[in-house]
């Protein structure tokens, strides 16, 4: 079994190093233009677990595979690292943090492992609990982090209910923010109340995240069942009232909410 893994991922480097040589798109490419993609890919990938479709994981985690090899060997071509390098900094860096597993710490459970975990990091010269919060992400899933992050030195909240005060308290805020009319205000208010939605989120074990992208799929299924309820009636939804449109968002909901209950 070792043997023909071992003998795909060869095939794959030597594909890379094949295309990088004959291709002249892959020839082209940089760690710049391939930032754009790799992104997209990461996107798929998502995609496909939240629709749990395995066939799509596999390939989708194939093209990752991919996309980290082609960095590898720009990287190489540059003389700043090869695929050896890669593989022995992470199998390093998992031994070392995993002390509880390669080494004689004991632990009691996952918070455990990830206090031991930053404790390892500062040690190696991280200069702050939140430097590991890459700046790319996108927003909600970056206060996620950027809270979970806190949570490990224990700058968090001992109680939901306090959480959820904190939610109310910024939507008392906001709504003052309002009344002056100062947009800029407004801005870092409501930003503060989807802030302290998302820590009240964790505190009910959701993945804020996760749960809005279920929104927005909600939400366009609906409407565009809408667009087929008006359709079938030979209507546009631009040229009904808003009251027509309740009617067909409630047949809407009603709908999916049946489709779900099977």
């Amino acid at each position: 079994m070792e043997t023909k893994i071992e003998e795909r991922f060869l095939q794959l480097v030597n594909i890379m190093d094949e295309l990088r040589a004959k291709c002249p798109w892959d020839r082209k490419q940089t760690i710049h233009t391939l930032r754009t993609m790799t992104i997209e890919e990461l996107y798929e990938l998502i995609d496909a677990v939240d629709k749990e479709n395995w066939q799509d994981i596999k390939e989708e985690s194939g093209d990752i595979l991919l996309h980290l090899l082609f960095y590898t060997k720009i990287a190489s071509e540059k003389k700043e690292y090869n695929l050896e390098d890669v593989l022995q900094t992470i199998i390093d860096k998992m031994i070392k943090r995993h002390p509880h597993i390669y080494g004689n710490v004991s632990v009691n459970d996952e918070e455990d492992v990830k206090k031991n975990w930053q404790k390892i990091k500062s040690e190696e010269g991280k200069k702050s609990l939140l430097s590991g919060v890459p700046n790319a992400l996108p927003s909600v899933v970056k206060a996620a982090r950027i809270q979970e992050k806190a949570k490990q030195a224990g700058f968090e909240w001992e109680h939901k209910n306090d959480v959820w005060n904190k939610v109310e308290e910024e939507l008392q805020e906001l709504k003052e923010a309002e009344i002056k009319n100062e947009q800029e205000e407004l801005e870092e208010e409501f930003g503060d109340v989807l802030f302290s939605l998302i820590n009240y989120a964790r505190f009910l074990n959701i993945d804020a995240d996760a749960a809005l992208e279920k929104c927005n799929k909600k939400f366009m299924q609906r409407f565009q069942l809408m667009e087929l309820y008006a359709g079938n009636d030979n209507k546009l939804l631009t040229n009904m009232s808003l009251t027509e449109m309740d009617v067909l968002w409630n047949k809407a909901k009603a709908e999916t909410r049946k489709d779900k209950n099977g």
